[in-house]
């Protein structure tokens, strides 16, 4: 895994984060078609850019890091396949929030 990141790095504020596989059983385990499954909206931050400039000329860190859990937004995000895998890029302000560890 660490090995894509090394030729990706998100620029500015941008995010790349990792979605969590939808559920594909109820809790009673039962088999839920793809239709019912939903939208995930958890992932895992896997790379970070170096933050936003302001006018001014500093830099604004993002404010997750990687291997936080986050909480998307249900449209958006940019997909990005590296070495077979799925990814999503987003803004750092487009993320809704972030799970305590």
């Amino acid at each position: 895994m660490a090995q894509a990141f090394k030729r990706f790095l998100p620029l500015f504020d941008r995010v790349l984060v990792e979605r969590f596989l939808p559920e594909v059983k109820t809790k009673g385990g039962i088999m839920l078609p793809e239709k019912a499954q939903g939208k995930v909206v958890e992932a895992t931050v896997v790379a970070i850019g170096p933050g936003a400039r302001k006018d001014s000329g500093t830099i604004v860190a993002p404010s997750v890091k990687v291997g936080d859990r986050v909480l998307l937004p249900e449209y958006g995000g940019t997909k990005v396949v590296l070495e077979e895998k799925e990814y999503f890029l987003f803004r750092d302000g487009d993320l809704l929030g972030k799970f305590d560890s």
